[in-house]
C-alpha cells in the first residue's frame, strides 16, 4: 500500500543531536574544570535538567544554585541547537524525495518548541514539515503513551496503514508497535545496545538515510 503519512521523531532520528546529551553533562563538568566520575551517565541520564544539577552541585561542590546550573546548561542547549546541530547524513535528499512523492510529513518530538523550531531553521528542514508536536504539548512522554502518534496522524489526515513512525528510542517504538503503528526503526550509535531489538520490531530498519532513496521499499 502506497506510504502516505511519515512521522518523524527528531533527536538520534532526523539530527545528530544524541551525541549533544549523552556528553552535555560531562563536558559542562570539564569546561568548569571537574573531572566526571566513573558511571556518570549511568547517575545522570535519568534525571530531568535541574535534577541532574542538583546533584552537580551535591557531588562536585559547585557555588551555583541548581537553577544557575540549570541555566548555565540550557545555554550551552540552545547554542547547539542555534548553531552546531546537523542532520544525519542522507536525511535532506530522503525527506525531498518523500515530499515529492506527496508523502505528508510531521514531527513528533520530546524536545521543547523553541529548542526544536530553532534546529529545524538551522538545518534548513522546517520547510519539510507540514507541522509538529512535542510531548509537552500532548501531556505524556513517548515512553508512557502513543498519544502524540495518533496527534500527529491525525493532523496528517492518514491512516495508520499507510503511515510509516521513524523513530531512534527503543521505548518508544515499543509504545508505538503495541499501538499498530508502522515502525521505521532507525539506528543511533550513541545506543549500540538497543539495535538489536529495534530490529527485530521493527517493519523496515534505518541504517543510514542514505540507503533509503528508494521510496517505495516502504
Amino acid at each position: 500500500m502506497r506510504l502516505q503519512g511519515a512521522i518523524f521523531d527528531m533527536d538520534g532520528t532526523l539530527l545528530n543531536s544524541m551525541g549533544m546529551w549523552y556528553h552535555l553533562g560531562e563536558d559542562f563538568l570539564r569546561s568548569q574544570g571537574f573531572t566526571p566520575r566513573e558511571r556518570f551517565w549511568e547517575d545522570v541520564h535519568p534525571e530531568t535538567l535541574l535534577d541532574g544539577a542538583a546533584y552537580y552541585k551535591d557531588a562536585y561542590g559547585f557555588s551555583q544554585t541548581p537553577e544557575e546550573l540549570a541555566g548555565m546548561l540550557e545555554d550551552r542547549i540552545t547554542d547547539f541547537y542555534t548553531n552546531h546541530v546537523t542532520p544525519k547524513p542522507g536525511v535532506e535528499k530522503f525527506l525531498s524525495l518523500l515530499k515529492l512523492e506527496g508523502v505528508e510529513m510531521y514531527i513528533a518530538t520530546n524536545t521543547d518548541r523553541p529548542l526544536a523550531e530553532a534546529a529545524l531553521r538551522h538545518t534548513g528542514l522546517e520547510s519539510c514539515f507540514r507541522g509538529m508536536l512535542t510531548c509537552a504539548e500532548v501531556g505524556s512522554r513517548k515512553h508512557e503513551s502513543a498519544e502524540i502518534f495518533f496527534r500527529a496522524m491525525a493532523r496528517l489526515r492518514t491512516r495508520q496503514e499507510t503511515t510509516v513512525l521513524f523513530e531512534d528510542s527503543l521505548p518508544a517504538i515499543r509504545v508505538a508497535k503495541a499501538a499498530g503503528f508502522r515502525i521505521a526503526g532507525v539506528r543511533e550509535a550513541v545506543f549500540p545496545q538497543d539495535q538489536e531489538e529495534i530490529q527485530r520490531l521493527s517493519d523496515y530498519y534505518v541504517r543510514s538515510f542514505e540507503e533509503m532513496y528508494e521510496v517505495n521499499r516502504l
